[in-house]
C-alpha cells in the first residue's frame, strides 16, 4: 500500500533523517508500519532537532510544499503566489496513493479537503486533531474542514477520526482518542497525599492559547492563602518572557519554576511527583497531556474544551475549571482540603486513561486500514 499523508506540521532534516514534533511522529510511526510506501506531503524549517523532536522509524519520501499562513496581508498574498504549487504537489501525492490520510485541522490540511474530492474512489482516513464540538468558536477555515469532512456526498470514501462523542453526525465521523503508553508501561502508581509540598504541573507550549499566566495567577492564589504551592513549567514558547516577567514582579521565583522543553522521560517522571496538571487552555482536541497525566495519578485541572469534561467525567475524575480567578482558587483549595476526594479522583483518573494504550491505538489503526 502506498499512503500519502497530508499535513502542516513542519519536518526537520538531519544527516538524511527526517524529523518532526515527537507526539505526532510517534503516532504516524503506527500508521506507517503497516504499509508498504509512504508519500509526506510537508513543509520543512531550517530549525534543528531538539528534545521535542523524533524521526521517523521507517523510510519516507519527502514531496517538500512551502509554508504558509493567512495572517495579515502580505502573508495572505504571499500564500496566493504559492497556492499553485501547494495544490499541485497534493494533487501529485493523492494520486499516486493507495490511501490518502489528511491531518486536519490545518492551511495544508484546509487544501487537502478540497483536493480529496478529486478522488472519491480512493480509501481515505481524516484525523482531525482539534476541537469537533459543534458549539465551539473556531476559525473559519476550521468550520470549512469540517463541513467538508462530514458532507458525505463531497467527501467519500473516507473515515473522520475525532475527538469525543458529538450527536447528530454523518455516517463516517467516527469517535477516536490518541495514546502514548503501552500495556507494559502500566507499572503500580503510588498516590500521592496532600501533606507537605503540593507540586503543580502544567506541560505544554508556552502559547496565549494555552493560558500559561492563569496557572501562574491560580498558584500565586493560592501561595498567598497559605498552601506550599510549586508549580513546574515543562515546554517552551512566546509567553516565556511574560511569565518570567510576572513571576520576578511578584517574588515567585521559589515557587514557580519554568524548565523548558523536556525529554519525554522527564515528563513522565514529573506526572508520577505531581499532584495537580494544570490545564487552562482556550483550544484542545483530546489533550494528551491530561491522559497522560491520569495515567501515572496526577489529577487534571482543566477547561472545559471539546472533550475534556468527557474525558475527566464531569469533574469526578478531575477538576474542571470555570475560567473565574477566584471561583477556580476557592475549588481548587477545597480539594486540597479534602484528601480522600482527591484520592478518589486519582484512583478513577488511573483506571479510564489506562484503557487507553498504544497497544490499543495500534490495533484500531489497523483496523482502519483494512477495513476502508
Amino acid at each position: 500500500m502506498k499512503f500519502a499523508i497530508i499535513t502542516h506540521v513542519p519536518h526537520l532534516k538531519e544527516n538524511d533523517r527526517l524529523y518532526a514534533y515527537a507526539p505526532y511522529v510517534r503516532e504516524m510511526n503506527l500508521w506507517i508500519e503497516n504499509v508498504d510506501e509512504v508519500l509526506l506531503v510537508a513543509p520543512t524549517t531550517e530549525l534543528q532537532p531538539n528534545a521535542i523532536h523524533l524521526p521517523y522509524e521507517e523510510e519516507v519520501r519527502l514531496m517538500e510544499i512551502p509554508g504558509f499562513n493567512a495572517i495579515g496581508l502580505k502573508a495572505k498574498l504571499s500564500a496566493l503566489l504559492k497556492m499553485p504549487k501547494l495544490i499541485r504537489v497534493i494533487y501529485k501525492a493523492m494520486r499516486e496513493a493507495d490511501h490518502i490520510h489528511l491531518r486536519c485541522p490545518g492551511n495544508v490540511g484546509l487544501l487537502g479537503c478540497f483536493v480529496q474530492i478529486l478522488f472519491p474512489k480512493t480509501p481515505k482516513t481524516a484525523k482531525y486533531a482539534g476541537n469537533w464540538d459543534p458549539k465551539s468558536k473556531q476559525p473559519f477555515s476550521y468550520k470549512v474542514q469540517r463541513w467538508i469532512l462530514s458532507n458525505t456526498f463531497l467527501t467519500k470514501n473516507m473515515q473522520v477520526l475525532v475527538y469525543g462523542n458529538w450527536p447528530n453526525q454523518t455516517k463516517n465521523i467516527r469517535p477516536f482518542f490518541t495514546a502514548t503508553y503501552r500495556e507494559h508501561d502500566k507499572k503500580p502508581v503510588i498516590l500521592r497525599t496532600l501533606e507537605g509540598k503540593i507540586k503543580l504541573l502544567f506541560a505544554g507550549t508556552l502559547a496565549e492559547g494555552k493560558r500559561p499566566l492563569y496557572a501562574v495567577q491560580l498558584a500565586e492564589k493560592l501561595i498567598r492563602q497559605g498552601f506550599d504551592v510549586h508549580l513546574e513549567f515543562f515546554g517552551d514558547g512566546k509567553e516565556r518572557s511574560i511569565l518570567q516577567e510576572y513571576i520576578a514582579k511578584n517574588n515567585l521565583e521559589n515557587s514557580i519554576f519554568l524548565r523548558g522543553n523536556q525529554t519525554k522521560e522527564n515528563l513522565q517522571k514529573a506526572y508520577e511527583e505531581s499532584h495537580f496538571l494544570l490545564l487552562p487552555s482556550k483550544s484542545e482536541g483530546w489533550p494528551k497531556v491530561v491522559a497522560e497525566a491520569m495515567f501515572w495519578g496526577c489529577v487534571p485541572i482543566s477547561s472545559q474544551v471539546s472533550c475534556v469534561a468527557d474525558m475527566l467525567d464531569y469533574g469526578t475524575r478531575g477538576l474542571l475549571l470555570e475560567m473565574n480567578l477566584e471561583q477556580d482558587c476557592e475549588n481548587m483549595a477545597a480539594l486540597l482540603k479534602a484528601p480522600e476526594e482527591y484520592k478518589n479522583k486519582a484512583e478513577k483518573a488511573v483506571l479510564w486513561s489506562r484503557r487507553y494504550t498504544l497497544d490499543y491505538f495500534e490495533s484500531e489503526i489497523k483496523s482502519l486500514l483494512k477495513n476502508i
